[in-house]
């Protein structure tokens, strides 16, 4: 009676009494080798210039579509296919060409292994299938099918799973294109992410490009909130509460019905004002005053005419200057006296008009 071989791998079945003689070359190399083949061993071959169809050279000889491990290598610039037997098998490809791979019987779909990573395929009873696969250095689409059609692309922070769902993985970091991403979670009821609805049960990544949410915002850490930083140049376009720090300035700025400094008293500079203010007192001569100061009645000021009035002046170092030359005209009003050191001069076409009952001396 002839040997058999197996269904699958074609490994040898020896039938009693058959290999009188020769039995140890029949399982050395129909048995023995091709179970560590199968189990261990790997298949190479370039798809620069094509396709790769796995060699199936009959039972009980060595062939690649009995081999553990696929590698393809190569420039090809393009998608390649590796076509096996369309029965059951499992397989693990090293993708090292530059171009994805996809594992297929010769009259099926196939699953894709992107350019330089590594994948578990199998035959699932219709086609092959992605098992599992490494996702670190995968850009762009991603060709997960397990019951669906999977990813169409990965985003930071996630996790990818073979049934084709990504979620978000909140207890450690993840690898992503060789950088490594810190995750965390988000708890948002009523808002939404880059334009995207979220609700409390819809966890995201601590950072995003646009958020609106409503309710009071909590921070417990003792770090600080960064708002962001721009030139003048640079702010956007205003509505009524926007915060931000304006770099040209080197002041925190918030807008109302105009861009205004928050944190302190911008200083001006008034000369038009005809009533009389307040005067302030600044702690600071020039950006931001931090604190301002007024005395309330006591001292008063006319910006448009640089009149001064005060319940008494004290000149500390005993000297007070009037100047010898009346520039403008004056009017003294009842019930008030001037006194100015002489010489003076009242300039051509200025008068000074002293109201009745009241006085102007000059000493």
């Amino acid at each position: 009676m002839a040997t058999a071989y197996t269904s699958l791998l074609g490994f040898a079945l020896p039938v009693t009494g058959e290999l009188n003689g020769t039995w140890g070359d029949v399982v050395n190399n129909s048995i023995t080798s091709l179970v560590e083949s199968s189990i261990a061993g790997s298949a190479t071959a370039s798809v620069a210039s094509g396709d790769w169809t796995l060699t199936t050279t009959g039972s009980g000889v060595a062939n690649q579509a009995r081999a553990a491990i696929l590698i393809p290598t190569g420039a090809p610039g393009v998608s390649r296919n590796i076509i096996a037997p369309s029965s059951s098998k499992a397989f693990i490809v090293v993708n090292q060409s530059n171009a994805a791979v996809v594992l297929k019987g010769s009259a099926t779909t196939g699953a894709t292994i992107a350019a330089g990573t590594n994948a578990l395929v199998a035959w699932n009873g219709a086609d092959f299938a992605l098992i599992a696969q490494n996702i670190e250095n995968i850009t762009g689409t991603l060709p997960v099918t397990k019951g669906g059609t999977g990813l169409t692309s990965v985003t930071t922070n996630r996790v990818l799973y073979g049934n084709g769902t990504s979620a978000l993985n909140t207890s450690a970091n993840l690898t992503f294109d060789g950088t490594s991403l810190a995750v965390s979670s988000v708890d948002i009821n009523g808002g939404t992410i880059d334009g995207t609805a979220v609700g409390a049960s819809t966890p995201s990544t601590g950072a995003f490009t646009n958020f609106t949410g409503s309710g009071t915002a909590t921070f417990t850490s003792n770090e600080a909130v960064k708002i962001p930083v721009g030139s003048t140049a640079q702010r956007p376009t205003p509505s009524a509460g926007m915060l931000r720090f304006n770099s040209t300035s080197g002041e925190f700025e918030g807008y109302s019905t105009a861009w205004a400094s928050v944190g302190g008293s911008a200083i001006t500079n008034d000369t038009a004002t005809a009533t009389d203010v307040y005067p302030l007192f600044a702690d600071a001569t020039s950006g931001t005053a931090a604190n301002v100061y007024t005395s309330n009645s006591k001292l008063l000021y006319k910006p448009s005419t640089g009149e001064l009035k005060s319940n008494v002046l004290n000149a500390s170092n005993g000297i007070v200057i009037n100047s010898q030359t009346v520039a403008a005209s004056y009017s003294i009003a009842a019930g008030g006296n001037g006194m100015s050191v002489g010489p003076i001069t009242v300039a051509s076409g200025q008068t000074v008009t002293v109201a009745s009952g009241s006085r102007w001396v000059v000493i």
